[in-house]
């Protein structure tokens, strides 16, 4: 196994260029545990961490730019205003000392479903921007996950940054492990409201061959939300819509049984999330001057 080390971002994208397989290396929190329990064997590794533009971010009007390699610790400190949800996510995330290495690039680079960063993307929504010789792109979160552990980057393409849409509304992240710490998630849900466009957005992890979103369910509650005035007033949302809701998001669900839980259980637990999740981020946009009633949960 070949070391590649390059100094710059241009080094990176020549080297990538030059050996399309070699495997991109950073926080190393997911790669080398593969490595370790030899389930890959690459030629070449990618050594990134010289790369200082990859652990940069950037607070712009509307979205943040959030480098590959912005650690989880880093969003959990700096930008638990602007991306909630992912600094939710981030909380979960194993131990500290992974948190302080492991980031958002890894979590994509190995599309890996149960990732704890991808329900919190989805439900933000953002642009994966991809970077090769050829030149950048940004890819939508929805048309990057393209199978188990793969994902739309060309060969010779490295992810630089992630463009999220900054949080214009309540953004609530769940996950259910076999233990507190230091687990891959039997299942994970998250949710953003968008108020400025009266959506919701949802992200399902670790309960399908890919991340997912359930759309069929946020379909249902924008229609719901929308025509019962529920934006407006801010009254509770009623039993029967969060029931409804949750039953949608655990339809949209496509887990498998293996050693950490059962199919059935997933699909159960991933609802019971959606219910408690909703409930959690409309008592907060609630209590946001939205209505002065007393607040009740959904879950």
């Amino acid at each position: 196994m070949d070391f590649l080390r390059p100094a710059s971002w241009e080094e990176a994208l020549a080297a990538k260029a030059e050996h399309p397989t070699a495997v991109p290396i950073a926080g190393g929190t997911d790669v080398m545990v593969e490595i370790n329990f030899d389930h890959r064997r690459p030629q070449y590794l990618l050594d990134l961490n010289r790369i200082g533009l990859l652990s940069e971010w950037h607070v712009g009007e509307e979205t943040v730019q959030l480098g590959a390699s912005v650690p989880y610790a880093k969003i959990m400190e700096h930008l638990r205003k602007e991306l909630p949800g992912l600094a939710l996510a981030s909380h979960t995330v194993a131990s500290p000392q992974i948190r302080n290495r492991g980031g958002v690039g890894g979590n994509l680079g190995t599309a890996s479903p149960a990732g704890d960063a991808h329900p919190a993307l989805l439900s933000a929504d953002c642009q994966v921007e991809a970077e090769s010789v050829r030149g950048s792109r940004l890819i939508p979160i929805d048309d990057f996950y393209t199978g188990v552990k793969r994902n739309a980057l060309a060969p010779d393409e490295l992810i630089k940054s992630v463009h999220i849409k900054k949080a214009d509304g309540p953004q609530q992240y769940s996950k259910v492990g076999t233990r507190n710490a230091m687990v891959i998630a039997v299942c994970a849900f998250g949710i953003a409201l968008h108020p400025e466009t009266r959506t919701v957005r949802t992200g399902i992890g670790s309960a399908a061959p890919t991340p997912i979103r359930a759309k069929a369910a946020e379909e249902f509650l924008n229609a719901a939300l929308d025509e019962g005035g529920f934006w407006d007033s801010g009254k509770i949302i009623t039993p029967s819509i969060a029931k409804q809701f949750a039953d949608l998001v655990s339809g949209a669900a496509n887990p498998i049984d293996d050693v950490r839980g059962t199919a059935s259980y997933r699909r159960h637990a991933v609802g019971i999330m959606a219910r408690r999740t909703l409930g959690w981020t409309w008592e907060s946009y609630r209590g946001n001057g939205r209505s002065t009633e007393g607040v009740a949960s959904c879950a």
